[in-house]
């Protein structure tokens, strides 16, 4: 499990102790609305934002620029739910380089930005704001660009073994994919 998914395990177990001692107590006058949950203080919407699909919204064209495809018939899945944080997505690879797994996302840029990793930095592309970490080491990049209710998540491992793409640093890579993929997302997603 990655660095990711683990820290976000970790705030939503923390979070929910919080939430279930909080929820022990008097009751309140007025009427419940949903409205996503709180972790850590942070509200979280119920669900990935679903106005953008990595899946079926990136023309196989655009993964082509790259040399990216699905390693069976059809590209492997990342639908993951810990706690509260969800991922839906699809995972692509490079023959003999790096595989890239692209998700929509109800962790959110702010979210991101707490966890705090040494060497986060941000970029803004086709208005968007992209949070950058490398917290699994330098074959590894996660890149979350900013979406209405979350984030759409670029995780890109590259390990140097990989004879064509071995060289190079995750985080270009995944720059290169979010400068291709950002201009397919609706603008009110």
């Amino acid at each position: 499990m990655g660095i990711w998914r683990r820290s976000a395990y970790c705030v939503v177990a923390g979070a929910s102790v919080v939430l279930v001692a909080a929820g022990c107590g008097t009751s309140t006058e007025g009427s419940a609305e949903p409205s996503g949950t709180s972790v850590a203080g942070k509200s979280v919407a119920p669900e990935v934002p679903d106005k953008f699909d990595p899946c079926v919204d990136i023309p196989q064209s655009v993964l082509d620029t790259e040399g990216l495809h699905a390693a069976g018939s059809e590209p492997d899945k990342d639908e993951m739910r810990r706690g509260d944080i969800a991922w839906n997505g699809c995972i692509w690879v490079v023959s003999d380089g790096y595989s890239a797994t692209i998700s929509a996302t109800n962790l959110t840029i702010d979210m991101v930005r707490e966890r705090g990793v040494p060497g986060t930095r941000e970029a803004v592309v086709d208005g968007r704001t992209v949070v950058i970490t490398q917290s699994n080491g330098p074959d590894a990049c996660g890149l979350n660009a900013e979406l209405a209710g979350g984030s759409l998540e670029f995780r890109v491992n590259n390990p140097p073994s990989g004879r064509l793409t071995g060289d190079q640093d995750p985080c270009d890579i995944g720059m290169r994919l979010v400068e291709k993929v950002l201009p397919l997302v609706p603008a009110d997603a």
